[in-house]
């Protein structure tokens, strides 16, 4: 835990920015699983032109359920574009707390109502996998050891006090993204969750993790690949040394 507390009390109308490309098979299971722990919640599906069909499926979802809304982008530019496109449509939108969310279940919905209450006392709310009671499931052998070590070798660069630097399961108040300039956020893969939570800390944001079980995804293919895994090796230097605007 680190930074500054600000208790908040009041609605906290909380959005789940879920991209997506290929996960038509994922999208009609994860949704209810969401609204069975989270009923309140809205969701924005942020889709890169998926040639299987997820954003049209997702068109169809949302036009039978006014919690459901969906980003159309013209094309796959990677996890980072992506997500700035659906904080920006949250900010634009008003929701006060806005999460960020995989569509394949390696996220799982269980977590969400703790994640989004300690928003009510953290600026910023990291679901762990590597905290006391956090963990993965399925993994082999060479994927723990690639994403123990990438975020040991993020921290000790970065200086960041938070154990899963490179977790993706993340809730932010709005008014921590609303101070970020987005434009200066060039990270396009997985770094970006790296650069994202340098920027809060570097700004002195109360950042919680809480502990969570990461499963392998239940279909479709990963999107991690060998590009994005040598971007987080270089551009983590590039962080560092480029330090925080603003």
């Amino acid at each position: 835990m680190t930074g500054k507390v600000h208790k908040r009390e009041g609605d906290l109308k909380p959005l789940i920015c879920m991209p997506t490309y290929n996960e038509k098979e994922n999208l009609p299971k994860i949704l209810p699983a969401i609204f069975e722990h989270v009923p309140d919640v809205h969701v924005l599906v942020i889709d890169d032109q998926s040639p299987d069909g997820t954003g049209e499926l997702a068109d169809k979802i949302a036009s039978e359920d006014e919690r459901v809304h969906v980003l159309h982008r013209t094309k796959k530019e990677g996890l980072g574009p992506a997500y700035i496109a659906g904080f920006r449509w949250a900010i634009e939108h008003g929701y006060e707390t806005i999460l960020e969310m995989d569509a394949d279940f390696s996220h799982q919905p269980q977590y969400l109502p703790e994640m989004i209450e300690q928003t009510r006392t953290y600026d910023v709310v990291v679901g762990s996998r590597y905290i006391a009671g956090g963990g993965t499931s399925d993994w082999g052998l060479m994927r723990r050891v690639i994403s123990r070590g990438g975020g040991m070798y993020a921290r000790t660069i970065l200086g960041v006090d938070v154990q899963d630097l490179t977790a993706g399961f993340i809730a932010w108040r709005k008014n921590v993204l609303e101070g970020i300039d987005f434009s200066d956020v060039e990270a396009s893969g997985y770094v970006f969750q790296i650069e994202m939570k340098y920027r809060a800390f570097k700004r002195g944001y109360r950042i919680l993790e809480v502990p969570i079980v990461f499963p392998d995804r239940q279909e479709g293919d990963s999107k991690m690949t060998p590009d994005i895994a040598l971007e987080a090796l270089w551009r983590v230097w590039k962080i560092r040394f480029k330090g925080v605007s603003k």
